[in-house]
Formats: C-alpha cells, sequence, structure tokens
C-alpha cells in the first residue's frame, strides 16, 4: 500500500498526521463493506463529473465496485472533464456528485442550491504532480534535476532552450541538447493547476498570475486535462507540462527530480509524496491543502482531490449508494490507490469521513 496509508491521525477533527509509522503499511480494515441497503431490483444510476487527476482511479473504482453480484443493479458513470467544469456541473445538479483537486471557494459555496442542503467535500485519495518531459531521443536524460530557481524560470518563460545554464548547472554530468522547451499547460478549469500554481505561487518570486483553477500563462502550449497535457508532451520533442504522477506512468514519461524546501532533490514517487503530509492537520471541512511542505525528505508539489456530494437526494436510494460507494473506495480501494500510483486515506480519516456522510446523508 502507499505510505500515505500509514500515517495514522491523532483525533478527529482537526486531524493530525503523525511521523510514526511511516516505513511500513497501515493495517487494512478485515472488515468488508456490505452492499448498499436498496431493492435489488430497482436500477440505481449515478452520474457525475470533474477532475482529471484522480479519473484513472475513478474509473477502476466503479469497475470493481458494480461488478459484484450484490450490485448488479448499480450503474454510475464519471466524466474526465476538468475541476472547474465538475465544480459548475455540481452546483448547477448536473449529476449526482462531482469532483474536485480544489477546494470548494466561499464563492462556490454561495452558489449551492438552498434545496440541495449543504455541499459535502470528500478527501478520496491523495496524489503528486510531476514536471513530466520529452528528451527521449536523447541518451542519458532521465530523471534530469530542476532546482527551485529553474523550475521557476521554466513556467515564467525565462527558460526557453534545454541547454540553458540553470538546467546545465542542476546537471552538470550530463549533456543537454541544443533545442527548445516548450512548457505544456492546462486550456480547461483544472484542479491540478489549483495544485500547481498553490505551490509556485509560494516559491516563484517572480510568478505574477496568481493560483487557481484558472490562470493567466504568461507563456505556454494549452491542451485540456490531463490526459491532454501526457499526450502533447508525449508526441512534442522537448516539451514539458505538469501532470498527476499515473499519467506519466501510464504513457512511460520521462520524471523531473526537483528540489524541496530544504534544499533536496527528491525523486517523484508515492513514498515521496506520501511524507509531505507528516505534521498536517487537516480542518473539519477536509480542505487541506499544502503549497510548499516543510518536510526535508517530501517530495513538493503534492494535493488531496475529493468528492462533491449534496445533503439531500430527492432519491433515497441514490443517497443510500452514493454513501455507500465512497465508504467502499476509502476501504476497500485502497490497493487500487496505491496500485495506481495514488496515496490512501488514513484509517482514521476514513472512519471521520464514515462518520460525516452518516451524519450528513
Amino acid at each position: 500500500m502507499g505510505k500515505f496509508k500509514s500515517l495514522i491521525p491523532s483525533a478527529l477533527g482537526g486531524l493530525l498526521f503523525l511521523s510514526a509509522g511511516l516505513t511500513g503499511c497501515g493495517n487494512k480494515s478485515t472488515s468488508s463493506v456490505s452492499a448498499p441497503s436498496v431493492d435489488p431490483n430497482q436500477i440505481v444510476m449515478l452520474k457525475g463529473s470533474g477532475a482529471t487527476f484522480p479519473a484513472p482511479l475513478y474509473q477502476k473504482w466503479i469497475q470493481e465496485y458494480s461488478s459484484t453480484d450484490d450490485k448488479k443493479n448499480i450503474r454510475i458513470s464519471y466524466d474526465s472533464v476538468g475541476s472547474g467544469a465538475g465544480v459548475k456541473n455540481f452546483l448547477a445538479q448536473e449529476g449526482d456528485f462531482g469532483a474536485s483537486d480544489a477546494p470548494l471557494r466561499d464563492d462556490e459555496r454561495q452558489k449551492f442550491p438552498e434545496n440541495r442542503g449543504k455541499p459535502i467535500q470528500i478527501p478520496m485519495t491523495g496524489g503528486l504532480l510531476v514536471f513530466a518531459y520529452n528528451l527521449a531521443n536523447y541518451e542519458g536524460l532521465d530523471d534530469i534535476r530542476l532546482s527551485r530557481n529553474t523550475y521557476c524560470g521554466i513556467v515564467t518563460g525565462k527558460i526557453t532552450k534545454w541547454n540553458d545554464p540553470a538546467i546545465a548547472a542542476d546537471n552538470p554530468d550530463v549533456r543537454l541538447p541544443d533545442i527548445p522547451l516548450l512548457f505544456v499547460h492546462r486550456s480547461d478549469g483544472s484542479g491540478t493547476t489549483f495544485i500547481f500554481t498553490s505551490h509556485i505561487e509560494a516559491v516563484c518570486p517572480d510568478w505574477k498570475a496568481g493560483s487557481g483553477k484558472e490562470v493567466e500563462w504568461p507563456i505556454g502550449i494549452p491542451a485540456p486535462g490531463n490526459e491532454g497535457v501526457s499526450t502533447q508532451i508525449q508526441q512534442t520533442a522537448g516539451a514539458i507540462g505538469y501532470i498527476e504522477y499515473s499519467y506519466s506512468k501510464d504513457k512511460n514519461l520521462q520524471t523531473a527530480v526537483l528540489e524541496n524546501k530544504s534544499g533536496n532533490f527528491i525523486k517523484p514517487s508515492p513514498e515521496n509524496a506520501s511524507k509531505a503530509f507528516v505534521g498536517q492537520t487537516v480542518p473539519d471541512d477536509f480542505a487541506l491543502v499544502i503549497p510548499d511542505t516543510e518536510s526535508p525528505d517530501a517530495y513538493p508539489i503534492v494535493g488531496l482531490t475529493w468528492l462533491l456530494l449534496y445533503t439531500n437526494y430527492d432519491d433515497p436510494s441514490k443517497a443510500e449508494v452514493v454513501k455507500n460507494f465512497v465508504q467502499w473506495s476509502l476501504v476497500e480501494g485502497d490497493e487500487s490507490a496505491s496500485t495506481l500510483g495514488y496515496l490512501p486515506i488514513p484509517d482514521d480519516l476514513q472512519e471521520k469521513v464514515i462518520t460525516t456522510l452518516n451524519q450528513s446523508l
């Protein structure tokens, strides 16, 4: 299992991830989640949309959840459209749930339809963003190192060639090609962009675009979704861009080793990303954001991703299935999360989430 699973919170309500147990995996609950209490002859259909960051995992969970004989009457679909569109669809009641890598803003909460109660944002998994790049035609250029000053120069447009002196200084033992460096970014409203720009805003003094699901990029090639950005990088020699870790693994893209706040160069991996959550307190609304981890051994660009739920569902069967699917995903779906390179939610935070669901739905 992913190391995030092994970080055990200290209490419910303001959960603190502790440093104990980092060398081992957390204990998986031996109890299974029973099927939802709905009429097995009733077809229950759930539709959701949103973040591309967790889409491979959500699709895997949906397939596994719906495949058992006791859930043959349940149909769940998820449209990977980006966090921005997912939040808009959720607020417009165009579906039964939304998904976002950015917690709901106050102005978004104010638009929440009164007939649906209060919005609930549930953390489903953690993950990491990578600088993926395409120098596949050149030997010895896997695991390029990028200092903070260097990747700030890339996103602000100051660095435009792969043999720029800043990149060369980070990688003194390799021969860098004299070719254009082409930065690829998201074209759509994106929680991945929120995580990325929250980090860039915290790290890069010359960054002027702020942070959010959408920003005015000073340079770059736009592409939709993690799918689009990873494909653009794969098809473009000299390209570099930010994507969720599992997309880089799926397309076998090269990824950069990044300097963290402590000056250490850290390879992107779920294990190194999980260390960023050590010592972090999860607020009661689960809206934990970590722009720049203090952990000296942690990979620096990480985040959570949330499902967005209504308090009130017109159909009680939908409310029951939503609650059951979330619980099953957290408790039974952790192995799939780890396999795909995500960070499973710790047991005590699972309990807090399930308590919130039982009290709210």
